[in-house]
């Protein structure tokens, strides 16, 4: 397989689990580089367009909003997917199973992952919690027909499973922005908890921890990744409108101008490294017929907001910062770090997690990333 993210070791299992088993009838084909979807394909309708969808390195969505959403067009917001091969096999290598090990997944969606993994393993020794009752439901379904049984629980992935632990593996097939504890806990000393993790800010990459013998857990960051939030961490974004307190912009902001264009701090490894240092904070774009936009960055508590206005083929680009934060300034002043440190990919970074939170670093522990530092 591509990157080479499929290895021998899992081979026969890939053959033996099909793609195709675990995906319904009514899919949303994503894209391998982003988070877009494309436009519904029905199996009865396009049997030829499905089956080339799910023998694609592609994510499929599955559900949108929570279930609420039944047509044919895009819902809102994607809330449960069969995840792109190459992703699902590059953290399976991370996992590192090995014969005998018991393993607790967090998503069970479709049920592929659990599928592959009880293939390898045995039944008795996977473990999948899954929220939605009914797309477990369906998950239960397609490994039945798959003559696959893995334990399949409906409940709060947060909370594992105490009843079956310890695990020798912990794997999440939804992004985190904070490690639950009970995963660490639940987990064997030496063993190995892999989850998508990401900022607030935006960004996310996978993160291979490893348990200690007491307690804390310590790993690298592998590789770039895309995956719905865990539930019970989506964020709930304040309205816009409550920023500028009834006043029109620019209210009371201050006016000035940057050499930093906004069009490069929109890439994901950018925003992964902008969220580790400028916390408590999100962005939108707001994009013009003329190929302008303006570039939104807010406070969580909406006391702060910053804007920069993007033109094709300019140098210099109008900023406008109000509140107690300036947001801009600590967009740039992480970007700043990241350039004076050579601009450092996601695999240069680590993360830590014991009794005093969670701290990230770059190259080492005891070089954990700053927060931004801005000159007042």
């Amino acid at each position: 397989m591509e990157a080479g993210a499929l290895t021998s070791d899992w081979l026969p299992t890939f053959r033996a689990v099909p793609r195709e088993l675990f995906v319904p009838d009514r899919i949303w084909p994503g894209i391998a580089d982003g988070t877009r979807q494309t436009a519904l394909i029905d199996r009865a309708q396009d049997p030829e367009a499905w089956f080339e969808a799910v023998y694609s390195d592609i994510p499929l969505t599955t559900q949108w909003d929570d279930g609420r959403h039944t047509g044919d067009g895009l819902g809102t917001t994607p809330t449960s997917s069969n995840s792109m091969p190459r992703m699902v096999f590059s953290m399976l290598a991370d996992l590192d199973v090995q014969e005998g090990q018991c393993v607790l997944e967090i998503g069970t969606g479709t049920g592929w992952n659990a599928g592959l993994l009880a293939h390898r393993l045995g039944g008795a020794h996977v473990v999948s919690v899954e929220y939605d009752a009914d797309v477990s439901k369906g998950a239960v379904e397609n490994l039945r027909c798959a003559g696959l049984s893995p334990l399949v629980l409906v409940g709060d992935g947060r909370l594992g499973c105490a009843g079956r632990a310890p695990f020798d593996r912990v794997v999440a097939t939804c992004s985190i922005g904070e490690v639950p504890r009970t995963w660490i806990e639940q987990t064997r000393p030496g063993g190995v908890v892999v989850a998508p993790w990401g900022t607030e800010y935006g960004g996310e990459c996978i993160v291979r921890l490893v348990v200690g013998d007491d307690g804390p857990a310590q790993g690298r960051f592998t590789l770039s990744s895309a995956f719905m939030r865990l539930r019970q961490q989506r964020t709930e974004r304040p309205p816009f409108d409550a920023y500028f307190k009834g006043q029109e912009w620019p209210a009371n902001g201050t006016r000035s101008t940057t050499l930093l264009s906004p069009a490069d701090i929109g890439g994901w490894l950018e925003q992964f490294v902008i969220g580790l240092q400028v916390s408590g904070a999100f962005w939108r774009a707001e994009r013009y017929d003329d190929g302008t936009y303006t570039l939104w960055t807010y406070s969580t508590d909406t006391q702060s907001w910053a804007s920069a206005d993007y033109e094709p083929g300019a140098t210099e680009y109008a900023v406008v910062q109000s509140g107690p934060r300036r947001l801009w300034d600590e967009t740039e002043a992480a970007h700043r770090w990241w350039k004076k440190n050579d601009r450092p990919g996601f695999n240069r970074f680590g993360l830590t997690v014991d009794g005093d939170g969670e701290r990230v670093w770059l190259d080492s522990p005891d070089n954990p990333v700053p927060r931004a530092s801005v000159q007042r």
